[in-house]
């Protein structure tokens, strides 16, 4: 069974070279890419007087990829050395952003152009991010999994709230055209940091192994299928991407329609709603600093039906948000259930690491994330219009209800009764990590 490596001593990570190379150059990354998420939505507003529609678009341009060529990104990666990929990518998406600031200068910018950019890094992000997960079970041991996982996410976490606050002071500062050039710096970071793990540039000589590529032969359309068919099939994985993708459209629901429910319906100021809009960040934080001392006390299965059945439901606190103290309901509800959110989410990606065939890694994460980045835009939607006929707070229960609700997916034979998850599904053939890259 697959467990959490509680046998390993917390922190052993830091010590290894090809870890801290990758751990920082995302965690700059990540920071890169939240900053330029606020800097691009200023640009767009102040600079080239978009249109609310082009605000929309611009969102919109970000998550598209992943529906348009998600799952066949998942075969490629499959297909390719992990890293590499990371490494053009990262390249192609610093070149990205690196034009704005170019084009301001040469004063040649238009609403055209951002929408571009944000089109072709969503487009690298889809690349990046599957290559990412393929590339983590190759930098760290499996015994490590977790709690690499766990120090990926959680400085993510920390990456997103500086990102965020970061990228509105720079554009106040230097303009939010100039401002992007750090996030195409961040990309760089990023590659000066991969090009050293000696995994990914063949040089690796401990005794770690990497599973063989799948068959570049098999023709696109079965290979995606095969990948779909496993989720889909399996015990595990399926149980676990019906509850992550209910809970992603309820939760998707909720970010449409809280700052209305807070500074409309609750009556809270624009600075003390942006202040309990970070609960939840806090919650990230907290949850993936927790999560391999959970799995490690209660086990990987039993630790995901605590996030699902225990965690989540503390979330219907939030539609009982009133005036004065009664925002303690939402500090609360938001806090315990992000902090589920962010444990789950490390043990799933460790799990699916470690679980998934060889050469099917990349596929497995395609489906699971096709699903969810699909769901994302349906589930805000879904509470915009709810929102509109029922109010807000109305709309909050349903959305939240079903984020309360979807842990009961996981009570199946899979999970009740078992402590740990499974180890692979079937032996992974493997050769020499120099051999496939």
């Amino acid at each position: 069974m697959w467990s959490h490596g509680s046998g390993r001593r917390l922190g052993a990570l830091w010590r290894q070279h090809d870890f801290r190379l990758f751990w920082f150059g995302e965690s700059v990354n990540q920071i890169g890419n939240s900053l330029a998420v606020v800097v691009m939505s200023l640009l767009a507003v102040t600079v080239l007087d978009a249109t609310p529609f082009q605000v929309g678009l611009l969102a919109v341009l970000r998550y598209l990829p992943w529906l348009l060529i998600g799952l066949p990104v998942g075969v490629w990666i499959d297909r390719l050395p992990s890293g590499k990929v990371m490494v053009v990518t990262d390249l192609v998406a610093s070149a990205c952003f690196a034009s704005v600031p170019v084009a301001a200068w040469l004063d040649l910018l238009t609403i055209e152009h951002v929408l571009a950019v944000a089109f072709l890094s969503g487009t690298a992000a889809v690349f990046f991010d599957t290559a990412y997960q393929v590339m983590v079970p190759a930098v760290v041991d499996a015994a490590d999994l977790m709690e690499g996982n766990a120090k990926l996410r959680g400085s993510a976490s920390v990456a997103h709230l500086a990102g965020i606050g970061l990228g509105g002071l720079l554009a106040q500062a230097i303009g939010a055209a100039t401002a992007l050039l750090v996030n195409a710096a961040s990309f760089l970071v990023s590659v000066a940091c991969l090009v050293r793990v000696r995994d990914v540039c063949g040089r690796r000589s401990d005794s770690r192994v990497r599973p063989l590529p799948s068959d570049p032969r098999q023709p696109l359309r079965r290979s995606i299928a095969e990948g779909i068919g496993f989720v889909v099939k399996d015990p595990y994985l399926r149980p676990i991407t019906s509850w992550t993708t209910v809970s992603n459209f309820g939760l998707a629901g909720y970010d449409a329609l809280i700052m209305l429910f807070l500074v409309r319906e609750v009556g809270v100021g624009p600075g003390l709603a942006g202040l309990l809009l970070t609960t939840g960040g806090v919650g990230a934080i907290l949850g993936a600093l927790l999560a391999r001392r959970i799995a490690a006390g209660f086990g990987t299965a039993r630790s995901l039906l605590l996030c699902g059945l225990v965690l989540s439901p503390p979330v219907l606190l939030v539609p009982l948000t009133s005036p004065g103290v009664g925002v303690v309901f939402y500090v609360i509800g938001m806090l315990v259930c992000v902090t589920g959110v962010a444990m789950s989410n490390v043990v799933v990606a460790s799990f699916r690491q470690s679980y998934a065939p060889a050469g099917m890694l990349g596929r497995v994460t395609a489906t699971t994330r096709v699903l969810l980045t699909g769901t994302a835009p349906a589930g805000a939607l879904a509470g915009a219009m709810l929102g509109t006929w029922l109010g807000t707070r109305a709309a909050l229960w349903i959305m939240l209800g079903l984020v309360a609700s979807a842990g009961s997916i996981l009570l199946t034979g899979a999970f009740v009764g078992q402590r740990d998850l499974p180890q692979a599904v079937v032996p992974a053939p493997a050769v020499p990590a120099a051999a496939g890259l």
